[in-house]
């Protein structure tokens, strides 16, 4: 599998081709590799060009090779987590120091669980392919469910709206009440749209995400969609031990308390506290 780090040793229209870089058109429609419009670029007349960042290992917790990560995010001293596939998608919470799983809530077995994100005392989780996200409260019990449009892959918030990624190269500005999109962000690198966007956290100001099928993190500016920046985690898988069943880097969550961001995989038996240096 190819990184960030090594895909843009290769020209703009290669990277755009083997990591699936977009046209910005939201709702997941997926397109032959093909069909790619590789003209197209941000809406901005200024390129962004992305910065590698540097980081380091501060800390390793066990985590549960079982919980498929769709959705990870630090709250006032707790770490949650949202996990997917049919069958085995719940609202949990991770004792970081054992990696005990509390689960707190279960999606239906024809459900595949996706993004999670805190808002004004209540908990989001988004599902995949069932239009619905499941509205909490605290403690995990059920409000309602609200519909939308497209695929759910990751959800954030700065406090005051909700933002959603669908697997494209676009999020959605989202109506925390309804789900209605008010506004669209185009997300690009280098100045082209760059799909399968997932997994988010919002960050003094910057949306940081998963790219899916890659082992790095980017930092988004959400007025501009351009990425700022990227941190590239190879290593982090090399440090996986006796975990055949690990499968794509997904979670990131961010400790305000010390500014140090958590990562971990699908089915990874480790999480991961890094400090990430710009």
């Amino acid at each position: 599998m190819m990184n960030i780090r090594s895909l843009r040793r290769v020209s703009l229209v290669a990277l755009i081709v083997v990591i699936g870089l977009t046209s910005c058109r939201g709702w997941s429609q997926r397109r032959n590799v093909n069909d790619l419009n590789t003209q197209e670029v941000s809406k901005s007349s200024e390129v962004v060009m992305a910065k590698l960042y540097d980081y380091r290992v501060v800390a390793t917790y066990p985590h549960s090779n079982s919980s498929y990560t769709q959705g990870l995010q630090y709250v006032d001293g707790v770490m949650w987590e949202g996990t997917g596939r049919e069958g085995h998608s719940y609202l949990q919470r991770i004792d970081l120091n054992t990696g005990k799983v509390d689960r707190v809530a279960s999606l239906p077995k024809d459900e595949f669980g996706e993004g999670i994100t805190h808002y004004k005392g209540n908990i989001y989780q988004l599902t995949w392919l069932s239009h619905k996200a499941y509205l909490y409260d605290k403690d995990g019990e059920l409000i309602r469910t609200i519909p939308y449009r497209g695929e759910g892959w990751g959800i954030t918030t700065d406090g005051e709206r909700l933002f959603l990624s669908d697997g494209t190269s676009t999020i959605r500005r989202i109506n925390p009440e309804n789900f209605v999109t008010e506004e669209s962000i185009c997300v690009t690198l280098d100045g082209a749209p760059m799909d399968l966007i997932n997994e988010l956290e919002w960050v003094d100001g910057s949306i940081w995400a998963n790219v899916y099928l890659t082992d790095a993190i980017v930092e988004i500016e959400p007025k501009t969609g351009a990425v700022l920046g990227y941190v590239d985690l190879p290593r982090l898988r090399d440090m996986l031990k006796d975990n055949p069943e690990a499968e794509a880097l997904n979670g990131v969550a961010y400790n305000p308390e010390n500014g140090h961001f958590y990562v971990t995989g699908k089915d990874w038996n480790r999480l991961f506290e890094i400090e990430i240096i710009k």
